[in-house]
């Protein structure tokens, strides 16, 4: 980002202040995009240029947030992803966006402004209002100015929902998880609570993480034939993802799987069963919080399938087929968790049976060395009576029958592979 001062003020200027203005290289076009309202910020935390005394002023609010929100690196997703963000701004945290629709097509996006709102949903537009991280301040305004109920509000507002849908007089209210794994391997949840009434208005609610609604749009603004479907359509996009982004994720998952098992039944068994136990219980711990989150969404696609004026007899198809995809996953999650729970065993097994081939090895040891001390502790006894002490061959004697008898019990544990 360059900045360029404009001329300088001199005395009697209409310009009271010196203003900086952001201009954007044709490379950095595409990275951020910003509201017209707020490309020209007066930077007011530097001194101005010239002899006018006049003290700086601070930012507002919402200038603070457009220059000082980082702009996205490459891959990060916030508002699209960005294959599918022509023509759109970056929504920063903490700050509410708001989507005009009309006929399936984006029409303009700007930050969330309730009059605004009220008179595009008046001239037939859908809005699409993307909250992301609000506060409780800022729910109430959505709650105001849609006519939401207190308990969904009250559900939006917390976070850790099971997934569920629960059906209002105006409007849907659906809580769903967008299940990932991140490079250690540990499950990534991405909530959405989403707040849909036909033809008029869509509220999604996110937090970091936060889900990609990237593909969902692009496939949006593809299939626009589809668009007179309502809010049934658009559930079916949002849900379609998230569903397939849990078999992508049951596939990394069955991988880390066939690892463990490839480690317990290694041949160098010392070397494979470091840290194995504790692998074994992390990935069965994924797996069971992956199914706690991801096993509800069946329930979910039952009930909307169950709504009439929402999934209609043309959506239905696509329903069913994500609802398949769901009952696939819950399988597929069930014979993982059993794979892992036969493998737990095994290893405890193969534990016990090296601990049985030491104690073995100890035994026999200790058996092997026993005849000899017996030998040497009977002809220890201070007796004065002793016939052998006094033979020639006594000593002789004594050691030749301690090397028999050990030689006698390691051959016979050598051959019963004790040793």
């Amino acid at each position: 980002m360059e900045h360029h001062h404009m001329g300088v003020p001199g005395p009697g200027s209409v310009h009271d202040r010196q203003e900086r203005r952001f201009h954007f290289r044709e490379r950095e076009a595409w990275v951020v995009r910003l509201d017209p309202r707020v490309i020209d910020v007066p930077d007011a935390r530097e001194p101005r240029v010239g002899d006018d005394p006049t003290p700086p002023r601070w930012l507002d609010a919402l200038e603070r947030r457009v220059q000082g929100s980082p702009e996205p690196e490459e891959g990060f997703e916030v508002g699209h992803a960005r294959e599918c963000s022509d023509g759109l701004r970056y929504a920063p945290p903490d700050m509410l966006t708001c989507r005009h629709y009309r006929e399936g097509l984006l029409e303009e996006e700007t930050p969330f402004d309730p009059l605004e709102v009220a008179a595009a949903r008046k001239a037939g537009t859908r809005v699409w209002i993307d909250a992301i991280e609000p506060t409780d301040e800022e729910l109430k305004q959505l709650q105001d100015g849609f006519g939401l109920h207190q308990l969904s509000i009250e559900d939006s507002s917390r976070w850790g929902q099971r997934s569920k849908v629960e059906f209002y007089p105006e409007y849907v209210f659906l809580v769903s998880h967008g299940l990932t794994l991140d490079a250690a391997n540990d499950l990534s949840d991405s909530e959405v609570h989403l707040f849909a009434r036909q033809g008029v208005f869509v509220i999604t609610v996110r937090r970091q993480p936060m889900l990609d609604f990237g593909p969902a749009i692009k496939r949006m603004q593809r299939e626009q034939e589809m668009e007179h479907e309502g809010i049934g359509f658009i559930l079916y996009l949002l849900l379609d993802e998230i569903v397939d982004g849990y078999l992508d994720t049951i596939d990394r998952l069955e991988d880390l799987s066939d690892d463990i098992e490839e480690r317990v039944s290694a041949e160098d068994e010392e070397a494979a069963s470091e840290g194995l136990a504790q692998d074994i219980f992390h990935l069965r711990q994924t797996v069971v919080r992956f199914r706690r989150l991801a096993a509800p969404m069946r329930e979910v696609l039952d009930l909307l399938m169950e709504a009439k004026g929402i999934v209609t007899p043309t959506l239905t198809p696509y329903y069913r087929d994500v609802l398949d995809h769901t009952i696939r996953t819950t399988e597929l999650m069930d014979n993982i968790r059993d794979l892992l729970t036969a493998a737990r065993e095994l290893q405890l097994a193969q534990v016990s049976n090296r601990l049985n081939v030491v104690m073995k090895k100890v035994t026999s040891w200790g058996a092997i060395i026993l005849l000899p001390t017996l030998i040497a502790g009977i002809y220890g006894m201070n007796f004065r009576n002793m016939p052998e002490l006094s033979w020639t061959i006594g000593y002789p004697l004594a050691l030749g029958l301690m090397a028999v008898s050990a030689f006698l019990l390691y051959r016979g544990f050598k051959k019963r592979d004790w040793l």
